[in-house]
């Protein structure tokens, strides 16, 4: 399960006035009394319940000691204590860094940044013996609402690691801060922070062996889902404005139901205010200092007034037919074609499916399709 199965579904938080410190240099809300939601396991527009059949016990619980006492409680994914401390309920799994001896892929684990602790996993194909071509490069950016997950959960992990088994790329999977600890734009800045990192082995002379012998800097790929996908466009912005990294050709993004929004509904979006509400929460949650909510061009490309920059020319783009993101992926189409860019923009519906089942049914006809056409996508002449 993730979070950005429910991505459209969290309520606006409201921030009080009074705040606590955390264990980082960032300050949470305190809440005068715990609050409870619920959340279904996939994208639905019914509203919430805000009461838990086991609020009792839980309650029995948060009071024990001032430490344990609760100040938010989103389970099933995240929970935030009084004292500032932060409880992640999934996606804190690791699985160890090996070779895989069924598809022969090989991971490995590097620090970008002792100071921040922004890290990868990075993955490397099987290669014969002696085979000294160069590969097409993807940097994939996690979903989990820039709250929860890692590169080196079970999910994460088998997703990039079938990727690479299928694509013949080398990848990057990047470990970047997650809010509310690190808000927006710490994410951003970190993945940005992991692709000049990146770049740093363009001439041979990086850190890492396999980015310096493997890598083709020719074609460079940014990837991720839902929140990642946010994070991918974004990334790929800033290098068109910024007109680096050097070394690094961006020749494409793929981004799978981005979470993207914005104040007004496009296409069939619901129009109900506590509905489009709950749709901006997750934003607000990870963003509480944002000036402009889900008009944010960091959230609704559509206000970027540099989106026409975004780098690379060829851009794909899935979506869901059941995920209540839907439509911001095709409108994203129509904005991106409408901006003068001047690439090329080509989407996928998967059918009778929900935001991100390619990670909670990995196996499925749609999942496989998607995988396969992304292997087509980048080792597109």
């Amino acid at each position: 399960m993730s979070i950005t199965h429910s991505i459209i579904l969290i309520k606006q938080v409201h921030i009080p006035s009074t705040s606590i410190s955390l264990s980082s240099s960032t300050t949470f809300p305190k809440a005068k009394q715990r609050r409870k939601l619920n959340f279904p396991a996939y994208c639905s527009l019914e509203p919430l319940s805000t009461t838990s059949p086991n609020s009792t016990a839980s309650t029995a619980m948060a009071t024990t000691s001032a430490d344990d006492e609760i100040a938010y409680d989103y389970s099933p994914f995240l929970k935030i204590y009084k004292n500032g401390r932060i409880e992640r309920l999934f996606g804190t799994d690791v699985v160890p860094p090996s070779l895989d001896p069924e598809t022969g892929v090989e991971c490995k684990d590097v620090v970008i940044s002792s100071e921040t602790g922004v890290s990868a996993r990075l993955y490397l194909p099987r290669i014969p013996s002696g085979d000294r071509r160069r590969l097409p490069l993807v940097v994939y950016f996690h979903g989990g609402g820039f709250c929860v997950d890692t590169p080196f959960c079970a999910k994460y992990h088998h997703a990039v690691k079938t990727l690479v088994a299928e694509s013949g790329v080398v990848a990057v999977s990047v470990h970047y801060r997650l809010a509310p600890e690190n808000p927006i734009p710490i994410p951003y800045d970190d993945s940005w922070v992991a692709v000049e990192w990146v770049a740093s082995h363009s001439d041979g002379t990086g850190p890492d062996e396999w980015l310096n012998t493997h890598a083709d800097f020719r074609r460079v790929f940014f990837a991720g889902d839902s929140a990642g996908a946010n994070i991918a466009h974004n990334v790929a912005v800033r290098a068109g404005v910024l007109g680096r990294p050097a070394g690094l050709n961006l020749a494409g993004i793929v981004l799978v139901h981005p979470y993207f929004w914005g104040s007004e509904p496009v296409g069939n979006e619901p129009k109900e205010p506590e509905k489009r509400t709950m749709a901006e929460g997750i934003w607000r949650f990870a963003y509480p200092t944002t000036p402009n909510g889900s008009d944010d061009p960091w959230m609704n490309p559509a206000k970027d007034p540099d989106v026409g920059k975004v780098a690379g020319k060829r851009v794909l783009v899935f979506v869901a037919e059941k995920d209540g993101l839907r439509e911001r992926g095709w409108f994203y189409k129509e904005v991106l074609e409408g901006s003068g860019w001047g690439g090329t923009v080509e989407v996928v519906e998967a059918k009778e499916d929900d935001h991100v089942y390619h990670l909670s049914n990995p196996t499925c006809d749609n999942a496989v399709a998607l995988v396969k056409k992304i292997a087509s996508f980048v080792n597109q002449d």
